[in-house]
């Protein structure tokens, strides 16, 4: 148990104190005053202890801070360890107007405390902030297996950035404890990716591949959007000459597959993906449906089509399925078009985005294209 008192025998006008117990069942012990630099001269108060017992936030007045009352935090690596350096919680939480009055969720993910900041509603509100584990070791932009190399490489070492269990700040030593926590922010492999751009890109000629090695060049009037997808960024396209295009990712004629993106934007006539000199995989026909041009075998094949209106400068998943047998299209998870064929025909030829098959003018898209993923299985969106 942390709290605060101005009795003799602490530093500062109020400071804090602790007393323990081995049990809920046994009487508390006597009480000592928190040293390690967590108590000042200074007020030092309103502590807020973790349901792990291992950190302690409180409010303080003293100098470092943002303003005259910030929120600092302090450590320990088990209960019986002394407190470690007070550290301040920096300028995401901390203004130059007054923080106090700090609590932690038990699950250690969302700091709750006071403030008369900005943007209050009254005289002190309540605010919260999230409390963020660095999972992403070596800054890929993915979670996987290189994270957890590291891990081990440094496992049984004090090695603060693998150090994230018990969450968030660990407990001196990178064991079991940290694996555990690390395991749930991994994210699933599917083998069955086997194309992804995500064009979270800010700069430079090529949206990158995640799933492969089929980086997409990006040419002509075009624009990253970092932060303004659906799923983070999109790929802004002029209608008149921005493509992007990338080599071959599979042969429709050789099984299941399936691909979905986001579009907003767009216009008759335009195109989203289409395979060089072949087809067009997904499109926005005469009147603005959502269509595919990839048919299948035989004379009486030709394009699947939708009533279902892509181009009015709104946000849509759309997508096409193969499962061998079926033609679906989908918008928005909604299934919009579907038949049956024998079989779709082949081409080994790579793909353009944001043209059509033959780049001709007016199948050129003009908007924003985010988060292209290509699987070689049927996907039920």
């Amino acid at each position: 148990m942390v709290f605060v008192s101005n009795r003799p025998g602490g530093p500062g006008r109020a400071d804090m104190w602790m007393a323990t117990r081995p049990t809920t069942q046994d009487e508390w012990g006597p009480a000592t005053v928190l040293g390690s630099g967590i108590n000042t001269s200074f007020f030092d108060g309103e502590p807020a202890l973790s349901a792990n017992g291992l950190v302690l936030f409180f409010t303080s007045d003293r100098g470092g801070g943002s303003g005259g009352w910030d929120l600092w935090m302090s450590t320990r690596n088990t209960r019986n360890d002394p407190w470690g350096q007070v550290v301040n919680l920096g300028p995401a939480v901390n203004t130059s107007a007054a923080e106090s009055t700090p609590f932690v969720s038990p699950d250690m993910k969302t700091l709750y405390f006071g403030s008369n900041r900005p943007g209050s509603l009254g005289d002190l509100d309540i605010w919260s902030a999230p409390i963020l584990l660095v999972v992403d070791f070596n800054s890929d932009g993915i979670v996987d297996v290189k994270d957890v190399v590291i891990m081990t490489e440094h496992w049984g070492e004090n090695y603060s950035l693998c150090d994230i269990g018990p969450m968030p700040w660990g407990d001196g030593i990178v064991d079991i404890q940290d694996l555990v926590v690390l395991t749930e922010y991994i994210e699933p492999i599917d083998r069955t990716l086997v194309a992804h751009w995500a064009f979270d890109e800010t700069e430079g000629m090529f949206a990158a591949d995640s799933a492969g090695d089929n980086d997409a060049f990006v040419i002509g009037g075009t624009e990253w959007q970092p932060g303004s997808g659906q799923v983070d960024g999109a790929l802004q396209l002029n209608g008149v000459d921005g493509c992007a295009i990338a080599g071959a990712v599979l042969n429709p004629a050789d099984g299941p597959f399936s691909i979905f993106t986001w579009v907003n934007g767009g216009a008759p006539g335009q195109v989203v993906v289409s395979q060089q000199g072949f087809a067009d995989w997904l499109a926005a026909d005469a009147e603005g449906n959502l269509i595919t041009e990839l048919k299948g075998i035989g004379r009486s094949a030709g394009p699947l089509s939708s009533e279902t209106v892509i181009t009015d400068g709104q946000w849509y998943c759309i997508g096409l399925v193969w499962d061998g047998s079926h033609r679906t299209l989908y918008v928005d998870g909604v299934v919009v078009a579907e038949d049956t064929q024998p079989g779709l025909e082949g081409s080994q030829m790579g793909l353009y985005i944001g043209t059509g098959k033959a780049m001709e003018p007016g199948t050129y898209f003009s908007g924003l294209i985010g988060d292209i993923r290509i699987y070689n299985r049927a996907v039920s969106p």
